[in-house]
């Protein structure tokens, strides 16, 4: 066998698993040394997000020992930060995806061996129950092993704040740099079954459940009626964690008529019916919506593996299946949610979704906030409005992800699930489908369309950046649209057509966003991990009272393709 790496000798050492030493040994045993560098040229990265990764032996991957490792930092840094955050406890969750069970009992197991009170769910549960209890138990944190809807070889590490939200900088470098520490000293361990028999491990099942089904029930905001019980909804959750709840959900709020798609709906980490388990990718919703045409549904539904994000097909005036933007689903949940806010009620979204929802909640005379990307900021937003004296409403990104009140502070598919479904039955009492729903906003707001390209950049190129050059030599023009407002989020600047300045309220982020002429926009957020441009373009086109849905739809296409093509070609020749 080849001379050992003393960073694989000291790995070995530590790692609780047989299947990852095994693997680590082999790769030795192979002299595969590109592979073993791979595993050990650095940690995964604790970030925002925590941790997630591909399976596998060493620091770079996610395994037992790397979970273990972080719970000892995780542990140490609420010690250090959080009062009585030992008597308060942690709570613990995890999906269905491979190891999860595992590695959920690992960081259980570490947390209650350094003195902390542990609530560790009994089975596998949606992401959002995690945070729900969190709150519910005035818990000091709470972590859930999950990789929502990343390919099977993954798996992730999430942690939530006492708020019960995801963590946002500092806690996120705080975490890090006491994982690091742990990385290097002995890890604290007690077994399960010593840690229950002691008290310090509490069970969490149907009672928690039970409680949050009645958190969904209170967010209603349509009352029954006997055809409800009628109404026709298919379902799946995509071999994920949401069945159990999403149905019992329903089945609570008066919906009898609900299947839900029988080679998915069991937990299963291979996800074997799809490509990739995501249901905003291509076929994810093949089967659900198969299922909805055989129902005579027109309504398919699917939560994504850790029922975190919800999508929605529903049936067109020309008789097929559409799956709804996120931006779509926004703007109706929106409109359903704003007829019930106060004037303290405050709604939230992304800065790189569509701007419908802020024209509509301003209209309605409420308060609407912008956020960077990601769902903990959403959530940092609704807590600091509610620290104002107003009431979080609803909030949104369009990757699927939707909030309503203050039942869960991270995206929650369950709750959104229920509510659209709500919305869609007494559209249908009322004898109108969804896209009618849509159609009269958007005659009222204008045809808001959003879309994406990614450009790729020649990492060899000499000289600044591409997003360093717009700074440089700002556009006045864009695909021949006049600019007439430029925000630059890292330099929190918007200046606009004329010169005036104004100071923008969000966290330093490398984004350049350009209002033009006419309603169109253009959002240009250079990647921090590879050589590209991420660009988010919308357009807003007027719609008669007598132009039909789909046409206007045509029409909203083509101007979006040609704001996003002659774009792509004017970025193109700039970074040549």
């Amino acid at each position: 066998m080849p001379a050992m790496d003393p960073r694989v000798r000291a790995w070995l050492d530590r790692d609780p698993d047989p299947e990852t030493r095994a693997e680590l040994e082999t790769l030795v045993s192979k002299g595969d040394r590109a592979e073993i560098e791979r595993r050990f040229r650095a940690r995964l990265e604790f970030g925002t997000a925590g941790l997630r990764g591909v399976l596998g032996a060493g620091p770079a991957r996610m395994n037992r020992l790397v979970v273990r490792e972080t719970s000892a930092g995780l542990g140490a840094y609420l010690q250090a930060t959080v009062p009585d955050a030992m008597k308060r406890g942690v709570v613990v969750a995890h999906d269905a995806r491979r190891l999860s069970k595992e590695l959920a009992r690992d960081t259980a197991c570490v947390l209650s061996a350094m003195g902390f009170k542990v609530f560790m769910y009994s089975a596998e549960v949606p992401t959002p129950l995690g945070a729900f209890a969190v709150r519910e138990l005035s818990a000091a944190a709470g972590v859930v092993v999950t990789a929502s809807h990343n390919p099977p070889e993954y798996n992730g590490y999430k942690v939530y704040w006492h708020n019960g939200a995801q963590i946002i900088p500092p806690h996120d470098r705080g975490i890090a740099a006491a994982v690091d520490k742990a990385a290097t000293a002995p890890i604290p361990f007690q077994e399960q079954s010593d840690a229950e028999r002691g008290g310090r491990v509490r069970r969490l099942g149907d009672e928690m459940v039970a409680k949050y089904l009645q958190g969904v029930a209170g967010l209603s905001v349509r009352r029954g009626s006997p055809a409800r019980a009628k109404y026709p909804i298919a379902y799946t959750p995509l071999h994920g964690v949401g069945a159990r709840v999403a149905e019992a959900a329903l089945a609570q709020a008066g919906f009898a008529n609900v299947r839900s798609v029988a080679a998915q709906r069991e937990p299963d980490p291979a996800f074997p019916t799809v490509r990739f388990p995501n249901p905003e990718e291509p076929g994810a919703m093949d089967l659900v919506i198969g299922l909805a045409r055989e129902m005579g549904a027109a309504l398919a539904l699917a939560n994504d593996p850790d029922a975190d994000r919800l999508a929605v097909a529903a049936l067109r005036p020309d008789g097929q299946y559409r799956r709804l933007t996120g931006d779509q689903v926004g703007a109706l949940l929106g409109a359903e949610l704003l007829a019930q806010g106060g004037k303290s009620s405050v709604v939230v979204s992304t800065i790189v979704s569509s701007r419908l929802l802020a024209v509509m909640t301003r209209k309605a005379g409420l308060r609407y906030v912008d956020t960077l990307t990601g769902f903990k900021w959403i959530a940092d937003a609704g807590l600091a409005a509610e620290a104002e004296g107003g009431r979080f409403l609803f909030g949104y990104e369009e990757a699927l992800g939707y909030t309503i009140g203050a039942l869960v502070r991270d995206k929650d598919g369950i709750s959104a699930l229920v509510i659209f479904a709500e919305l869609a039955a007494a559209l249908a009492d009322d004898g109108k489908t969804i896209f009618d729903r849509l159609t009269e906003i958007y005659r009222e707001y204008g045809f808001f369309l959003t879309g994406q390209r990614t450009l790729a950049l020649d990492p060899e190129r000499p000289g600044p950046s591409l997003g360093d050059r717009l700074r440089h030599k700002p556009p006045t023009r864009i695909a021949g649209f006049e600019v007439e407002v430029t925000t630059d989020v890292r330099d929190g600047a918007r200046v606009l057509r004329g010169g005036r300045r104004e100071s923008v309220p969000l966290p330093q982020s490398d984004v350049l966003i350009y209002e033009l002429e006419g309603g169109r926009r253009v959002i240009v957020r250079p990647s921090g991990t590879e050589p590209k441009l991420k660009c988010y373009y919308e357009v807003c086109e007027p719609m008669s009272d007598t132009e039909s849905f789909m046409t206007a739809e045509a029409r909203a296409e083509r101007a979006l393709a040609e704001l996003a093509n002659r774009h792509q070609q004017e970025l193109a020749t700039l970074s040549t």
